[in-house]
């Protein structure tokens, strides 16, 4: 049991339990305290900052039941893998604990394979001057994950404490996450709960589906806001946060976001498919984040208006719907004459 989320670089102990017999070190601890990773616990361990019953060990020791784990974070430093670049930020909110950001389109979050830089982390190494650093290294927390091109609302953590109570929060759902979604086609009905599992595609694993046999939970109410016949505008309001969730559910209800190449199809509507070309993306918007603040324990909320790329392509459906509108009125009505 651990006596708490690391704060600083005070030290950090635990007994080991029964069940974690034979694992190996890095990895009990990476189970111990999540918000670090397994790789970032090797480099602590190799570095010192860890003890098995006051003597320093490798990475790969395996452990016993009742031994005696002390860590010691190191003091954050700047990562090595890791630069700030000056990258224009919108920032709706921010204090010494985290800052909430308005993501654009086409921003990838956290660096990683063909993304080693030019991230929204490498913009907040840049933009936060308090930055106190997760797990060691000074780097701002990410809490929850938009997908590159997917719009609006993110909180980031400064700190460890606020990483791991965000995290929590996150993880029992005591949050709040409503996006907006251009959708090709109409929905069954006005308004709805979608109730699945989620899991990888076993046939694409870059993929997600509700058609798995084995899978976690996944929630997502929505309502339609407004019926442009070819296509629609909903909210939906995220009652788990599963990766790629309101993408997968919209596809499974039948209604596909708009310039998704993922999980949507070519609109078979010419029209249709040149505004989804012209956007060039798939057309969500993560317009509301509620939240409650982990210091101060106030319920923050904040609202974003979808950015112009989206809202020219609803336009453009508006245009479509109304045209569709003026020619069933002009069209002559059938009936038997008197």
């Amino acid at each position: 049991m651990s006596t708490g989320a690391p704060v600083g670089s005070r030290p950090h102990t635990f007994v080991v339990a029964p069940s974690a017999t034979g694992r190996r070190l890095d990895l009990v601890l990476a189970a111990e305290f999540p918000q670090v990773s397994r790789t970032q616990f090797s480099r602590h361990v190799s570095a010192g900052a860890v003890t098995v019953n006051g003597k320093l060990a490798a990475p790969s020791r395996k452990l016993r039941a009742g031994q005696v784990i002390v860590w010691t974070p190191p003091a954050p430093q700047p990562s090595l893998e890791l630069r700030a670049q000056d990258i224009p930020l919108q920032v709706v909110y921010e204090d010494a604990s985290l800052v909430v950001l308005d993501k654009p389109a086409g921003l990838v979050v956290h660096p990683a394979a063909g993304h080693e830089d030019g991230t929204l982390v490498n913009a907040l190494l840049a933009h936060c001057r308090d930055l106190r650093g997760i797990g060691g290294e000074l780097r701002p927390g990410i809490v929850h994950r938009l997908d590159k091109d997917t719009s609006g609302l993110l909180v980031v953590a400064k700190d460890d404490a606020t990483m791991v109570a965000l995290g929590a929060d996150f993880k029992i759902h005591r949050v709040r996450r409503v996006y907006d979604a251009l959708v090709v086609g109409r929905p069954p009905r006005a308004a709805g709960k979608i109730d699945t599992l989620h899991g990888r595609d076993p046939h694409d694993r870059k993929r997600f589906t509700t058609r798995v046999k084995t899978g976690r939970r996944a929630i997502t109410n929505w309502r339609l806001v407004e019926d442009m016949g070819r296509a629609a505008l909903l909210q939906a309001e995220l009652q788990t946060g599963r990766t790629h969730q309101v993408r997968v559910h919209l596809a499974a209800l039948g209604c596909p976001i708009l310039g998704d190449a993922t999980y949507g199809r070519s609109p078979r509507d010419a029209a249709v498919r040149e505004i989804a070309h012209t956007l060039g993306r798939q057309a969500l918007h993560a317009r509301v984040l509620g939240f409650y603040h982990p210091k101060t324990g106030a319920w923050l909320e904040f609202q974003s208006e979808p950015p112009a790329d989206f809202s020219a392509a609803l336009d453009s459906l508006r245009i479509l719907a109304a045209d569709d509108r003026a020619k069933a009125d002009t069209r002559p009505q059938s009936g038997k004459g008197g």
